[in-house]
């Protein structure tokens, strides 16, 4: 009994020191993985998709309820069940359809801005796997004098990319070079432009909230501003028609000459506009 005794109790030690470390080491590693921020990236993670799978299984639930209580109100309400006292039979199911229909719109509702945060969450924080969405280019408020041209910008961008895309195919003997020379220096034009939008911008917001005899000067920025969008926009575009005209005519000299020439000119556009983006800043 005493041999017994003595292994009974050193398997019941052995046991007990093993859950002991097997604990400690969960503590310690849940310890670590506190600071840890893909840790709670995804624990955040995970509890909005939580959040979202018993929102929408709640809404879809009393919207269930609540289409049978109106299955319910119907039948009583054409004396299809038999019932003692009609009226008060459709006044219970119509007040319970309410109840129930207020709490599935409250659901859905709750579904779609937890669906919402989702988006928001995966947008800043883009799941392992995924490519990070290339950020969005806002365009300026409604009212303001630098939407339009930004709204112009985005459409010569996408013209452009397509006729790029066009003069990059091996049909044409148009030099890699030369292509990737028009995407830099796009992309340059295209930077210094949104720069001078956002100027154009904050000079606006000052200009409304300036006292009335001095916004004069602000005025007249807005209108400066404006013009020198107006100028980089058109050289742009200019590209865009140099370089489409290089697609429909690709055996001809004279269109590839005309593309050089509307890339340098608009590089030099490029360069102008930052200098002045450059100068304000500094003022």
């Amino acid at each position: 009994m005493a041999k017994l005794a003595r292994l009974a109790n050193r398997y019941v030690n052995g046991e007990v020191a093993q859950q002991v470390r097997q604990a400690r080491q969960q503590v310690q590693e849940a310890l670590a993985n506190r600071g840890d921020e893909n840790v709670r990236i995804e624990r955040q993670r995970r509890k909005l998709e939580r959040r979202r799978m018993w929102a929408s299984r709640w809404a879809t639930a009393w919207a269930l309820i609540t289409a049978i209580c109106m299955v319910f109100i119907v039948a009583a309400a054409t004396s299809t069940i038999a019932q003692g006292d009609e009226a008060m039979t459709v006044a219970s199911g119509i007040a319970v359809a309410l109840v129930t229909g207020t709490m599935a719109v409250r659901g859905m509702r709750k579904t779609v801005l937890v669906k919402r945060a989702q988006r928001e969450f995966d947008r800043e924080h883009p799941p392992p796997g995924l490519p990070a969405a290339a950020p969005s280019t806002a365009l300026p408020p409604k009212g303001s004098a630098a939407r339009e041209p930004m709204q112009r910008l985005a459409d010569a961008e996408t013209a452009l990319a397509q006729v790029l895309g066009q003069l990059s195919a091996p049909s044409t003997s148009v030099p890699v070079e030369s292509v990737a020379h028009v995407e830099a220096t796009s992309s340059e034009a295209a930077t210094a432009l949104r720069a001078v939008a956002a100027q154009l911008v904050a000079v606006e917001l000052a200009r409304d909230h300036a006292p009335p005899l001095e916004r004069g000067p602000l005025v007249d920025g807005v209108t400066r501003l404006r013009e020198q969008l107006d100028e980089g926009l058109d050289g742009y575009r200019s590209l865009v028609a140099a370089a489409g005209r290089v697609v429909a005519a690709n055996s001809a000299p004279g269109p590839k000459q005309e593309l050089t020439d509307a890339t340098d000119h608009l590089a030099g556009l490029a360069v102008a506009l930052r200098e002045l983006s450059e100068a304000a800043g500094q003022s």
